[in-house]
């Protein structure tokens, strides 16, 4: 059980770690390319729009899964408090609470790398609504 232990300390939570920094990675690559895009420069909508919304998926996926990763981590360590509970035979308060908040911050960690990620698709996305809207006005269609 302490390898449990520790691929929801390390494992989970560093893979919500990393995950935050290739959304936070992508949003900079992309923040960059739409500060240098030209819209004029393409003549079919599509093919803008395609320019435009490449690797913004992958923010997407993240914010929409990061709290599951959490919340998987949560319950990997309320089993290790079980177990560890069960097979020690403590049934101390203080042993349960500190075993239960441990494994919470898995579900904190999630939470705290979704949010951003949500506010950097949605700022993302409105700034590719822009470019289109831009895109429009110059060919009227």
């Amino acid at each position: 059980m302490d390898a449990l232990k520790e691929i929801v300390d390390y494992g989970v939570i560093g893979l919500l770690l990393a995950l935050g920094l290739v959304a936070l990675g992508v949003a900079i690559e992309r923040w960059r390319y739409f500060q240098r895009i030209n819209p004029a420069e393409f003549q079919h909508r599509d093919m803008l729009e395609m320019a435009l919304t490449k690797h913004l998926v992958i923010i997407g996926t993240i914010a929409a899964n990061a709290p599951y990763i959490g919340l998987l981590g949560t319950v990997l360590g309320i089993m290790l408090t079980f177990h560890t509970m069960g097979t020690s035979g403590a049934l101390a308060v203080a042993t349960i609470m500190v075993g239960l908040s441990l494994a919470l911050k898995a579900t904190a960690v999630g939470l705290l790398i979704a949010i951003p990620c949500v506010v950097m698709n949605n700022v993302l996305r409105r700034r590719v609504s822009e470019l289109l809207t831009l895109h429009q006005a110059h060919y009227g269609s």
